[in-house]
């Protein structure tokens, strides 16, 4: 059973064309910084480059607990798929809780894991075991499974289907691109309340989504 973990890889440029949480956006020209509800402006998660373009994602933390940032489809979080070509850093609001205090540059690693290495009276996971089988890897020191910052791809870890969100534009079920840990240290962490984070995707029509377990 093999994952495509994000493994956090030291810091990056804030405006860096690399897969990172924190920073500034870039998104092309004409774009605006989101809006919550409530408000104020989202902060900036992660820029995550993908096959067909880059996952911007942005999450409310004005006053965490009251927004609703752990809905798919509420105005407390946003997801954009953009294009490759023509992206640009996005100027930061004067205002608000906007950026991460640090940038964290991630890289992936594809950990293998035998289901057999499992708890007999647990399903397997993928996400689950890949984290563990990271802990694992030769170098294993304290705390190196808060190395992982998340996961491409797959399938999301115990979320019920029930909770797969459908695009807003053509009603189809959203395609699952990533998970999204709140960060390896307090000074680069979004506040997620201690959940998992998860990104869909809606390929054709660009159009993404955000919630925690």
């Amino acid at each position: 059973m093999q994952t495509n973990l994000m493994i956090h890889d030291g810091t990056a440029a804030p405006d860096s064309d690399v897969p990172r949480t924190g920073g500034v956006p870039l998104a092309p020209a004409g774009f605006s910084w989101p809006v919550c509800g409530c408000g104020g402006p989202l902060r900036f998660f992660a820029h995550l480059p993908v096959e067909d373009g880059v996952l911007s994602v942005f999450v409310c933390q004005n006053d965490p607990g009251a927004c609703e940032f752990w809905a798919a489809g509420s105005r407390a979080n946003r997801v954009h798929l953009f294009p490759r070509e023509g992206l640009r850093p996005v100027a930061v609001p004067e205002t608000g809780v906007t950026v991460l205090p640090v940038v964290s540059a991630i890289r992936t690693q594809v950990v293998t894991v035998d289901p057999e290495d499992c708890d007999e009276d647990a399903d397997p996971d993928a996400y689950d075991l890949g984290r563990e089988g990271w802990r694992r890897e030769p170098g294993e020191r304290f705390g190196k499974q808060r190395e992982v910052l998340g996961s491409l791809g797959g399938s999301p870890s115990y979320l019920e289907d029930d909770r797969v969100p459908a695009c807003p534009s053509c009603s189809v079920a959203m395609e699952f691109a990533a998970h999204l840990e709140e960060g390896a240290a307090w000074e680069t962490a979004m506040n997620l309340g201690g959940q998992l984070g998860y990104v869909f995707v809606c390929r054709p029509c660009r159009e993404g989504a955000f919630l925690t377990d």
